[in-house]
């Protein structure tokens, strides 16, 4: 290591006694998120924090150094956000994991940021209530990790992303100074809304120390259909009738090979013939007959096959095909996921252009994702060992990326942008956006050491 961080690793360890990891062996779990192809450095010191004063004091020490500082939570990021750089700082907050509060009438909850999502969404249902946001991780991931990249999930096109549902948040700058952002009053237009600033900034404006989120009453019912398409067309088509007349809590698409993994991986029985499968999901009191709606559009729209329940139980079997469509693409080899988003008409134009891609660069790639608002995951399998096929797979990567940007859409609606896609920031924003955010960083982080590289 350098100078600078043998430094900062012997102040850190001085000031937080226990805390602190320096050993090289136990800090490589922490070097990385699940992105392999993003560059991963070897960082000077882990910081295992368990309260904001911990925080405040490993911000302050690496300021004092001028040693960048990568916030971490679970672990889980996609595109390279948490990935250590070499004699960086990484400031862990997955051990301050407490639920501060929750105030059931205010229908509220106060946590810490390496709360696990789907913990809060447990404990807001033993009161009535749930958290909306449901990202395909939320067993696993954080709400700091979370908060940082906005995630969205299966149910945002009705409930929003995670930034719909934050109130209030509590976060510490380069300096050490705490900020408090917003009140939790369901409104505010009291200065500018800085919270919305935060939630999505990839650990490179402050570090969330906690945030106070909104829950909602847990739907009375749920209703879900799952139908088989001949075409990706024919299914996007049923999603745009099925929007002008009904407000499904989810809406999820599945291309022919997605649905081979899961059959492979579970044997559920999916229609391998199809060419997208289509579930969709309603809830509250009308919830069996919007289904009822989106079924007998579904039918009149070209499906080969429909299936409908007003079982809740079944209707979570039915939607566990869509969880389970990532893990078993990852059986069948290294995955490179995509994340890019497209309006939704143009969604037959994008899966028409990813298959064109696959073949072009002959690699699998599984395509599923959130119809209902237009965000998908491409996936690329292949095999990390061989070098040609794992060069031919970031190519299809970048491929995909432009086909998005071809048709207007956005290079990530919900994993970030990293490390991993930085280099299509130009293709995206003009220079005078990226002028302004640059700025704004500068604002916060004089200094430039928080996730120095990443973001934006």
């Amino acid at each position: 290591m350098t100078e600078v961080a043998d430094d900062v690793a012997a102040a850190l360890a001085a000031a937080l006694p226990g805390r602190v990891v320096t050993d090289r062996d136990a800090m490589q779990a922490y070097r990385r998120d699940q992105c392999l192809l993003a560059p991963a450095g070897r960082p000077a010191a882990v910081v295992r924090a368990r309260s904001t004063d911990d925080v405040i004091t490993t911000l302050r020490t690496a300021g004092d150094h001028h040693a960048p500082v990568v916030t971490r939570g679970a672990g889980t990021g996609l595109a390279g956000a948490a990935n250590a750089i070499d004699g960086c700082v990484v400031l862990s907050l997955a051990m301050m994991d407490r639920i501060l509060a929750l105030d059931v009438p205010g229908r509220t909850a106060t946590v810490e940021p390496g709360v696990l999502t789907g913990d809060l969404d447990a404990r807001a249902r033993e009161h009535g209530l749930w958290y909306p946001p449901d990202p395909g991780s939320k067993a696993i991931s954080t709400i700091g990790g979370n908060l940082a990249t906005n995630a969205g999930g299966m149910c945002c096109a009705k409930y929003g992303v995670t930034a719909d549902h934050v109130a209030a948040l509590t976060a510490v700058l380069a300096d050490g100074r705490v900020i408090r952002t917003g009140p939790p009053t369901r409104k505010n237009v009291t200065g500018l809304d800085l919270t919305r600033l935060l939630v999505g900034s990839e650990g490179t404006l402050a570090v969330i120390v906690d945030a106070t989120v909104r829950l909602r009453p847990f739907p009375a019912a749920t209703a879900t259909v799952v139908a088989s398409f001949p075409t990706s067309q024919q299914a996007v088509d049923t999603v745009l009738r099925i929007a002008s007349v009904a407000d499904p809590a989810a809406v999820e698409l599945m291309d022919r090979t997605c649905m081979r993994a899961v059959n492979r991986l579970t044997r559920m029985g999916l229609d391998e013939s199809a060419g997208a499968l289509l579930l969709v999901q309603c809830d509250g009191p009308s919830a069996d007959q919007e289904a009822t709606t989106c079924a007998r559009l579904a039918e009149t729209g070209g499906a080969t096959e429909v299936l409908h329940t007003a079982d809740p139980t079944e209707g979570e079997m039915f939607m566990q095909a869509r969880r389970t469509v990532y893990p078993a693409l990852e059986r069948l080899g290294t995955t490179l996921l995509d994340d890019v988003g497209v309006a939704v008409q143009d969604l037959p134009r994008l899966l028409d252009a990813i298959e064109r891609i696959a073949a072009d660069h002959g690699v699998l790639i599984g395509t599923f994702g959130h119809a209902a608002d237009g965000n998908l995951h491409p996936t690329v399998v292949y095999d990390a060992t061989d070098r040609d096929a794992a060069d031919r797979a970031g190519a299809a990567f970048d491929d995909i990326v432009a086909a998005a940007l071809a048709l207007g859409g956005t290079i990530t609606g919900e994993h970030g942008v990293g490390s991993l896609k930085t280099r299509y920031l130009d293709a995206q924003l003009g220079p005078t956006e990226r002028e302004l955010m640059t700025g704004i960083r500068a604002v916060f982080d004089p200094g430039g050491i928080l996730n120095p590289g990443r973001g934006y």
